[in-house]
């Protein structure tokens, strides 16, 4: 199935926002990376004082792969009655990014909400805003290696991956009902030290 977007996604690729239900008091647009600071700039100038919400996904077989989504919502500055108050402009730019460090500019002199939204995708995607004044982790220790909501990611993180797996952990091997004998823990420690040493594991 093809893209229902518009403009469409580069490709054949379907671009699963166009699957899903329309959203009655929303606009979906979808901008390119080169357009995005300029659109987000005419929307805060045009009155959508406030970013509700703004996340990442990955569409790993997609090109681009990533989309950077901003929910914007507009007030009325006027006074207004409730019905009105009640049904305030809405908005919600997808912007496609690829590459293995893909780069957008920084919202966070736009809406100050920005800020921890802009270093938690850069936390977990990897995905870069220039501009950013304190970009760095914010839920994953600063030393972690890699972006854990990226969908080629480790399952059980790099840095494990290449730590040995013993040959004897297999459940058959011991006997139901067999009470823990020490045994494995210290053998363990003993197949990684070889390793690390530079031995081969057995």
């Amino acid at each position: 199935m093809p893209s229902t977007q518009t403009p469409p996604i580069a490709g054949a690729a379907v671009d699963p926002p166009s699957l899903r239900p329309s959203i009655d008091d929303a606009a979906i647009e979808r901008v390119e990376p080169s357009a995005l600071r300029a659109r987000l700039e005419a929307l805060k100038a045009d009155g959508y004082g406030m970013l509700l919400d703004l996340g990442g996904v990955d569409y790993l077989a997609r090109k681009p792969r990533f989309d950077v989504v901003y929910h914007l919502l507009k007030m009325s500055a006027q006074r207004a009655g409730v019905s009105e108050v009640g049904t305030p402009a809405r908005v919600r730019i997808l912007c496609g990014v690829d590459g293995d460090e893909p780069h957008l500019p920084t919202a966070m002199d736009l809406w100050k909400s920005a800020d921890w939204a802009e270093r938690e995708i850069f936390d977990l995607f990897g995905i870069v805003f220039d501009g950013h004044d304190n970009l760095r982790r914010i839920q994953m220790p600063y030393d972690w290696e890699g972006h854990p909501l990226r969908k080629d990611y480790p399952v059980r993180g790099p840095a494990r991956e290449r730590a040995p797996r013993p040959a004897f952990a297999n459940k058959n091997n011991v006997q139901a009902g067999t009470p823990p004998s020490g045994r494995t823990l210290e053998a363990l420690q003993d197949q990684v030290k070889r390793v690390r040493e530079g031995g081969q594991s057995s």
